[in-house]
């Protein structure tokens, strides 16, 4: 839509009149879908999809942290993305995986990437066209210009924004961020204590999209966080429990709404809610 800050987004229509492109062997567009694992994409993609595990592909699974530089490089390499590539990415959760890959892609300087409105479910809703083939591009050279620090937030900053009253946003549940529970249902608990950072809001990542899964408008999500007195106009941090639900908040006020200043936490409720002498607050 004309009324965002940037040109982020991309439509199924669109996708689907690319679908010729993304099959190619030229790395001029490349489509990937990012879910926590393969077995959806396994299953039905769009066609000339490339499939990427969040979970194996996407992080050190020591360090529990976003790809190295050069591990970032022979991932999108090996799969025939270079630096100059069209990138689309779309995922299942309203594009929970695929924003924190935007968001990883970004951080990298990849420029020319983009979210398709809606991700998997929206794709698979309105019948469009899907494959169990798996592509297999040729490898070429990538080679990353980041890191860009200006959209990552590390402990130090959310403890800065403590000190200074700066917006934070957590966008986890309601019993998430008061500390009655430490994870959504069915998944692993990540951290030792429950709550939230001392003077973050509690704003769903959930609020920013529609029933269908696609972006609210630039309007929406300005009144959204206008509520809350965020307005761009100083630092904010999103966070969550893993980092990927905060970089759907992130994409939505950096790329949406264009306000610069604000950071997703990757490291979030993993981190400071397993860390010794580091206030939290409970309840609501």
């Amino acid at each position: 839509m004309t009324d965002y800050a940037k040109d982020v987004l991309v439509s199924a229509d669109w996708a689907e009149e690319h679908l010729d492109e993304f099959q190619s062997d030229d790395p001029e567009y490349r489509l990937v879908e990012v879910d926590v694992d393969t077995e959806a994409y396994d299953e039905a993609h769009a066609p000339g999809a490339i499939g990427f595990n969040w979970e194996t592909q996407l992080q050190d699974q020591t360090t529990r942290d976003i790809l190295d530089k050069d591990e970032f490089e022979d991932l999108l390499g090996s799969h025939g993305i270079s630096e100059d590539s069209t990138v689309v990415l779309y995922g299942d959760n309203s594009n929970w995986f695929a924003a924190y890959t935007y968001w990883q892609f970004k951080y990298y300087g990849h420029d020319d990437v983009k979210l398709l409105d809606g991700g998997r479910e929206y794709w698979l809703e309105n019948d469009y066209e899907t494959t169990d083939e798996v592509p297999d591009f040729s490898e070429v050279d990538y080679e990353a210009s980041g890191p860009r620090e200006s959209i990552r937030a590390y402990r130090d900053d959310v403890e800065n924004a403590i000190d200074k009253g700066l917006p934070l946003v957590d966008v986890r549940s309601p019993e998430e961020y008061s500390g009655e529970v430490l994870a959504p249902p069915g998944l692993q608990e990540t951290a030792q204590r429950g709550g939230h950072i001392p003077g973050a809001e509690n704003i769903s990542w959930a609020a920013v999209t529609n029933a269908d899964g696609t972006f609210k408008d630039a309007e929406e999500l300005e009144e959204l966080y206008g509520e809350y007195d965020i307005d761009g106009d100083s630092t904010t941090v999103a966070y969550c429990r893993i980092g990927e639900r905060s970089s759907v908040a992130w994409f939505a006020l950096h790329e949406l709404l264009g306000y610069d200043d604000a950071v997703n936490y990757d490291g979030s409720w993993t981190e400071w809610g397993n860390l010794v002498g580091v206030p939290i607050e409970k309840g609501e």
